[in-house]
């Protein structure tokens, strides 16, 4: 399967658990990772199965990286209903008023153009003493070991 690894980061937390799963997915399929700031809209198109890594800043919001690809999309208004996808986010539960937003409003503005979540939103909180990779890999493997049934579900 072709996957492809999408980051939203600030300090580079998320790039460092795409690179984590680029590197637990690579032996059995074709990925690859993308930093969002170099995402096309028409890279959405390509038939990969993309997963999201996204950090959260500010008050919930996406990382600046991701402005022009927002920004393209709300512009573009594409019909993105022949993506699939899966989001984990990384947050910080000190920050309990904003944990984790980030990743919900790429979800939300993706699904918003007709975009197919697969599986629950990953969350990752680095308050709990967790790396994100010990509860990123888990978690993107549940989701591809059932994607098949999830995408006929969606």
């Amino acid at each position: 399967m072709k996957i492809n690894i999408t980051y939203a980061t600030i300090l580079g937390t998320s790039q460092g658990l795409a690179e984590d799963l680029e590197d637990e997915l690579s032996a059995t399929h074709d990925v690859s990772v993308t930093d969002i700031m170099h995402l096309a809209l028409d890279d959405l198109y390509d038939g990969s199965f993309y997963v999201f890594t996204s950090s959260t800043t500010g008050r919930g919001e996406l990382p600046d990286s991701a402005t022009d690809f927002v920004e393209d999309l709300n512009d573009a208004k594409p019909d993105l209903s022949a993506l699939n996808f899966a989001i984990f986010g990384l947050g910080d539960m000190g920050y309990a008023e904003t944990f984790n937003m980030g990743s919900q409003r790429l979800a939300d503005l993706l699904t918003g153009f007709g975009a197919n979540q697969i599986g629950e939103r990953g969350i990752h909180d680095a308050s709990a003493g967790d790396e994100p990779e010990d509860i990123a890999i888990p978690w993107v493997n549940g989701i591809l070991a059932k994607l098949p049934e999830q995408v006929e579900a969606s």
